[in-house]
């Protein structure tokens, strides 16, 4: 199993925005194949800063997921809200 961060930073003007888009998709990327878990996370020193916590099977999952219309949607719906690049990180427990 891979624990996938994705570190989210949005315009402040959007934030709204994508707290009600990633409540409308979070139940449709948890449908995904090898998904396991997913948590979007808000920081609480910056609220323009969002967090997407997900446990899949393998990065094989992850990479299959991510090759999908669906994914491509909703990457194309938020990015335009970005007010920085994300950033991602695979992890694993130890």
């Amino acid at each position: 199993m891979i624990i996938r961060i994705v570190k989210l930073t949005f315009k402040r003007e959007f934030t709204e925005d994508f707290k009600k888009f990633s409540l409308n998709i979070k139940d449709d990327i948890l449908k995904h194949e090898g998904c396991l878990h997913l948590e979007i996370l808000r920081d609480t020193n910056n609220p323009n800063i969002f967090f997407t916590y997900s446990h899949w099977e393998s990065e094989v999952f992850l990479d299959k997921y991510r090759k999908t219309d669906f994914f491509v949607n909703v990457w194309s719906s938020a990015k335009k809200w970005f007010a920085d690049k994300p950033q991602a990180w695979s992890v694993e427990k130890q």
